[in-house]
């Protein structure tokens, strides 16, 4: 719970009793067997053991693991006297395998040659030892190591934390190389030396392997040893350069196009120009923070290297190691951010370690330092810790546990101003020092409080009317919600919205959803489609969601605008098929009923008009208020093909923000007179739009017509070729009085002489 999860704790070493320390004093052969000898052993008590072993590593004042007689190996192996081709054996001798230490089985796991004899075998390798396996969040990099892991349990339980002391190492030549950041932003920091006479075939300490093998490294040699090793103490990635492969200057630079480079792990790579490098001036010598070149790597007949330690910006690290399909211990830890204070306090421990392990002298240091990552300081309100953790935590206790965490702060008023460490890179806003003080605190100390829900009522303007009353208002007319990516397929932004100007995502979940969508068109015939393929032959969905644009004068997001839109599609049938009707297929008509009970009781207007998306002459522009919204048609024929869409769907999409608003009641006195219903029917040109025409009716309609509705559309015999019937049906009525004959006819005959007057119309009789 404070952030430091041990997922797995196990014994270095599986039990088993009574294996000492030996010491082979000699090693003869069988008698009676070619492969083995007879081995006289010293267990530091008693006499000495004859014990018949057939190692090939078992020879004389070589000092061994020996099972005694009595002892239980892994496996549950005891250890008897017995009798081997004729011979007595009195123990055994033991590899690492069968001490279940490793899986070396090549012979005798052989000890320090100090190790004293007769020693147990557990307390001389510390084989009580435990392995803790530590589960790290990635904004934990700084427990990347052991100090790390030991300042955060100190910062945890208070307890004083005990660091490794590293003193400069004095040049003893003068041996230097000049580095060059080519790339300061991407290497702000590099620091390297030479170090002369060093014995690359000198072995690894066995403390030191111990440690290695433990933490999940495989020993390679001393000088790789070294630089893992201080890895693993501080945090800091090193690597070793053979000196004498090397030509001029050390530079760190981006890769150029067609360089190639061949690893440490015998992969030949093509460089891409986001590749940060470390080369000479011949050729490049490893991937920074990532892996060295094989060309200069350190060989047994290395006697000078160049050790280097340097600090990496972890976006320029971030990724690229996955990208040529391998990780790297050092590739891990710069990605994810490592202590750019600490990069010469680490070369200094490896070159003491390099010295006293593989001899030789070291030169000056050469620091190359650009512009370093700034640790902009960080507010803290007290208040604000209240109000996020429902916790008073005392000033006092924040400044403690602030302290116990090594960040330093001055005191504003209240407030505390808070400077980050180098090795924290995840404190950037007031909620990381939020975090830090809770976990330190105890998230068990937060006292449990019974959840509080004061009933009170939600201001809300009768204009508006909120979202889940639109969304109820479609599925009541028979559609169902989807929710789908705002992520599309470029090629519906190119066919259903007619968009050049794409939003392309910089890191798509898939390939085919590179994109952020315009329209939610593209998402609701995806969906009918997938409904087709499984048999389902009647589809109604809709849809609510965000569309993306770029925009100069875009709204939260600086460049783009985000509109909220609502669209539906019907597909297949009017009604389920049943008995008590006739199938029909759904039409623009339905849709259109559809859209007009949406908006009801605003009342939309209905344009004619072209769109990317759907049939030209089956669609129209929806207008509200004189401002356009929408549109709403049948598919485009070429869609519904690619689309392998049996029957044109029919489809709306609007802005959502309309929708919503609702007009206040106003009241109307009812009349108690009696309607006057007339019908009448009129030959215009067969191009009128009938809205032009309903729009000149009612802006020039007598008092008493309350309604005119279109009833029936005719086009056939008695029209004249190129005319067209429309009959209207009249509704008239006066709230005061009963309407006299002549008042209707009058009426009517107003009606009749204004449309053939604007409309060379023609009463039909």
């Amino acid at each position: 719970m404070a952030g430091l999860e041990v997922e797995e704790e196990e014994s270095v070493a599986p039990a088993f009793s009574r294996v000492v320390v030996a010491q082979i004093i000699s090693a003869d052969p069988h008698p009676n067997a070619d492969r083995l000898r007879l081995c006289r052993v010293a267990v530091g008590a008693g006499d000495l053991l004859q014990i018949v072993c057939g190692a090939p590593n078992a020879v004389a004042n070589a000092k061994v693991p020996c099972a005694l007689v009595g002892a239980e190996l892994p496996g549950g192996l005891q250890i008897r006297s017995s009798q081997v081709r004729g011979v007595e054996s009195h123990g055994m001798l033991c590899s690492a395998r069968e001490l279940g230490i490793s899986d070396d089985a090549a012979g005798l796991l052989l000890l320090d040659p100090a190790a004293p004899v007769g020693e147990d075998l557990r307390r001389h390798l510390d084989l009580d030892d435990r392995l803790l396996t530590l589960k790290l969040t990635p904004n934990r990099a700084d427990c990347l190591s052991l100090e790390g892991v030991a300042r955060e349990v100190a910062a945890l339980t208070g307890a004083p934390a005990s660091y490794i002391e590293v003193a400069e190492v004095a040049a003893g030549i003068s041996s230097q190389r000049a580095i060059v950041l080519d790339a300061p932003a991407a290497c702000p920091r590099y620091c390297g030396r030479v170090i002369a006479g060093v014995d690359a075939a000198a072995a690894t300490p066995p403390w030191m392997r111990r440690r290695l093998e433990r933490s999940g490294l495989r020993p390679i040699s001393a000088l790789v040893d070294i630089t893992n090793y201080v890895m693993l103490e501080v945090g800091q990635p090193l690597h070793a350069f053979d000196n004498q492969q090397l030509a001029g200057a050390i530079h760190a630079r981006m890769a150029r196009a067609g360089e190639t480079i061949r690893l440490l792990n015998e992969q030949a790579v093509e460089l891409q120009d986001d590749i940060l490098l470390i080369a000479d001036e011949r050729r490049p010598l490893a991937m920074a923070g990532i892996m060295g070149g094989e060309d200069t790597g350190i060989t047994p007949a290395t006697t000078e290297v160049f050790l280097e330690a340097a600090f990496f910006a972890p976006k320029v690290i971030a990724g690229r190691a996955r990208r040529y399909g391998f990780v790297s211990d050092a590739a891990h830890r710069f990605e994810r951010g490592v202590d750019f204070a600490a990069t010469r306090r680490a070369l200094e421990r490896a070159t003491r370690l390099v010295l006293d392990i593989c001899g030789g002298v070291a030169g000056p240091v050469t620091d190359a330092l650009a512009t370093l990552p700034q640790r902009p300081p960080v507010r803290l309100r007290p208040h604000r810790v209240r109000k996020v953790l429902g916790l008073d935590v005392a000033p006092a206790r924040i400044g403690e546990l602030f302290r116990r965490l090594g960040l330093s702060f001055v005191r504003d008023a209240e407030d505390f101003i808070v400077t980050p460490p180098s090795h924290r890179f995840d404190i950037e806003i007031e909620e990381d020092l939020i975090e830090e003080i809770v976990r330190l605190h105890g998230y068990e100390n937060i006292p449990a409080a019974l959840p509080r829900a004061p009933l009170s009522m939600l201001p809300r303007r009768e204009q508006e009317r909120p979202v889940a009353r639109v969304r109820q208002l479609l599925t009541d007319c028979g559609y169902q919600e989807v929710i789908n990516f705002a992520f599309v397929e470029e090629a519906w932004e190119r066919d259903l919205a007619g968009n050049e100007h794409l939003i392309r995502l910089a890191n798509p979940i898939a390939s085919q959803l590179s994109v952020m969508r315009s329209s939610l068109l593209g998402g609701l015939l995806a969906n009918v489609a997938t409904n087709l393929r499984r048999r389902q032959s009647r589809v109604r969905v809709f849809e609510t969601g965000r569309c993306f644009f770029r925009d100069p004068l875009g709204g939260p997001v600086p460049g783009f605008r985000q509109p909220w839109r609502l669209a539906a599609l019907a597909y297949g049938s009017v009604l389920p098929e049943q008995w008590g009707c006739t199938t029909r297929n759904v039409d623009y008509f339905d849709v259109k009923g559809d859209l007009e009970l949406l908006l009801a009781p605003l009342a939309a207007r209905f344009e004619a008009a072209t769109h990317p998306a759907l049939h030209p002459g089956r669609s129209a522009r929806v207008l509200l208020d004189g401002q356009a919204i929408g549109c709403i048609g049948e598919l485009h024929p070429q869609w519904q093909q690619k689309f392998e869409l049996p029957l044109p769907p029919v489809l709306f999409e609007i802005d959502l923000d309309p929708v919503l608003q609702a007009r206040l009641p106003q009241y109307v006195e009812g009349s108690r007179q009696p309607v006057v219903i007339r019908d009448m029917a009129v030959v215009v040109d067969h191009g009128l739009e009938l809205q032009e025409l309903l729009d000149a009716l009612s802006a020039h309609r007598p008092a008493i017509v309350n309604d005119i509705r279109l009833f029936d559309v005719y086009v056939g015999r008695g029209v004249e070729v190129g005319k067209k019937s429309l009959a209207f049906r009249i509704v008239m009525q006066d709230t005061r009085k009963t309407l006299l004959e002549a008042e209707v006819d009058a009426a009517m005959q107003q009606l009749v002489a204004y449309l053939r007057q604007v409309f060379a119309a023609q009463l039909r009789v």
